[in-house]
């Protein structure tokens, strides 16, 4: 695995990168030696968060953790991706075939105002056909409570989310 490390406003120590490193290096009995693993560190205020994303064919697995200690954060980091790998193992390697690849771009953008409404990050993703099973097995993936997806049943966008229970809403809009 190539992992590749950066911080915002935080100074990578030795000790930093190497404790990342080293949990991290556990989940390599799950991919290739040419994965990429992108981590990102970051304090904000009392905050010690530790973002890692990993791209895999048709899919994105993803964790973001925060704690009052950064290698706290690390080590639940690392916990969470195992178990989502452990998860949804089989639905990941019965999809890699015909999953969606998303290609994410981050923009970050200040106002100049503070009354104003302010975007302060926008996604750009490619929108592949999915049905919505699959849709909830992605957002599980990258840890997030709702996806937006191109329904392959109806060539609509629709969203799938959690829902309280363990469950997923799906919403289909009418025009």
């Amino acid at each position: 695995m190539r992992i590749t490390i950066t911080g915002r406003n935080i100074e990578l120590t030795d000790g930093l990168k190497s404790a990342v490193e080293e949990k991290l290096g556990k989940l390599e009995k799950y991919f290739t030696p040419d994965t990429d693993v992108f981590v990102t560190l970051s304090v904000e205020k009392e905050r010690q968060k530790i973002e890692v994303t990993i791209p895999v064919k048709g899919s994105m697995i993803r964790s973001e953790q925060v704690s009052n200690d950064m290698y706290v954060s690390i080590d639940l980091v690392e916990e969470v991706i195992e178990r989502q790998l452990k998860k949804y193992k089989k639905k990941i390697i019965s999809k890699q075939q015909s999953a969606a690849s998303f290609k994410k771009e981050f923009l970050e953008k200040e106002s100049e105002a503070d009354d104003e409404i302010r975007i302060i990050r926008t996604k750009k993703f490619d929108m592949k056909p999915m049905y919505p099973e699959d849709a909830c097995v992605q957002m599980e993936l990258l840890g997030h409570d709702f996806f937006v997806f191109c329904n392959a049943e109806t060539e609509s966008v629709n969203v799938v989310y959690k829902r309280k229970g363990n469950t997923y809403g799906l919403i289909e809009p009418e025009f």
